[in-house]
């Protein structure tokens, strides 16, 4: 496990941010405050319509905030041009979405270097690092098969290597085993839990409790606010793996601890 640095790579203070729907105003984010240490693997939970889809846009970059302080790597993000914006999701930001997102008709590694295509780096080289970061994820034995060769986990892991590629400090996960059974999805949870072993902060959303306690910390959200925010001792996927080959989910500990029990340590404003 990579150790976390006490200095926060995301900051948000008093965050808001509404929408408007005609005539009416939905207020979506209603006060966020929030430190994320570099190198922290989280999850973001909350029911449909709690904000976590709103605050992860604003965290990757893909859409403004109204009010408030947003710094990521000490820098405020607020009024950047789209240009800038782009900059910055290209230095700090991976994303990996739900249903992948790759192209159809490109092999993994093509999948892996596009990237780096649009950073002008050169073929063979983007396309060695496309090859590493494979390897990595445990497909280096399929490098040049399409995504229709593909099962679902390892299009997943292919995702995960392409956001990887830029060398990002964040890696935001959004629903990343959605649509996943539940051996592959621990197996998934692994890859990130290694990733953030390399240092890079993971944040993922999920509504689920099991994927959840496979992360280091919880923060809850209720109707646009943080209801609660926690540090958890997190599952060991391998373990997990096993029970639901063995069709046996009851060795799972509760991925959630009690209520008053101490948040994350040092990370607090």
């Amino acid at each position: 496990m990579a150790e976390v640095s006490r200095l926060p790579m995301i900051q948000l203070r008093n965050l808001h941010k509404s929408y408007w729907m005609g005539s009416n105003r939905l207020h979506v984010l209603k006060g966020i405050d929030l430190d994320i240490g570099g190198g922290e693997l989280l999850s973001i939970m909350g029911a449909s319509g709690s904000g976590k889809s709103t605050l992860m846009n604003i965290l990757g970059l893909l859409d403004r905030y109204d009010e408030g302080s947003y710094k990521l790597g000490g820098e405020e993000m607020s009024d950047l041009s789209e240009t800038r914006a782009a900059q910055l999701r290209s230095q700090f930001i991976g994303f990996v979405f739900q249903s992948f997102h790759l192209i159809q008709f490109k092999t993994a590694a093509e999948n892996v270097a596009l990237p780096l295509y649009y950073q002008s780096v050169p073929r063979r080289r983007r396309n060695d690092l496309a090859r590493e970061l494979l390897a990595k994820v445990g497909l280096g034995d399929r490098t040049e098969h399409l995504p229709r060769e593909l099962s679902g986990g390892q299009q997943q892991r292919v995702a995960i290597a392409r956001a990887l590629i830029t060398n990002p400090k964040v890696l935001l996960a959004d629903e990343p085993t959605g649509a996943l059974d539940s051996a592959t999805s621990f197996e998934i949870l692994k890859v990130l839990q290694n990733v953030q072993a390399d240092g890079v902060t993971v944040i993922i959303i999920t509504h689920e409790r099991d994927i959840a306690g496979m992360t280091d910390r919880i923060i809850h959200l209720i109707d646009g606010q943080i209801d609660w925010d926690r540090g958890i001792k997190r599952h060991d996927p391998a373990a997990e793996i096993g029970a639901a080959e063995a069709g046996d989910m009851s060795s799972a500990g509760p991925v959630v601890p009690p209520a008053g029990e101490a948040t994350n340590p040092g990370l607090r404003p």
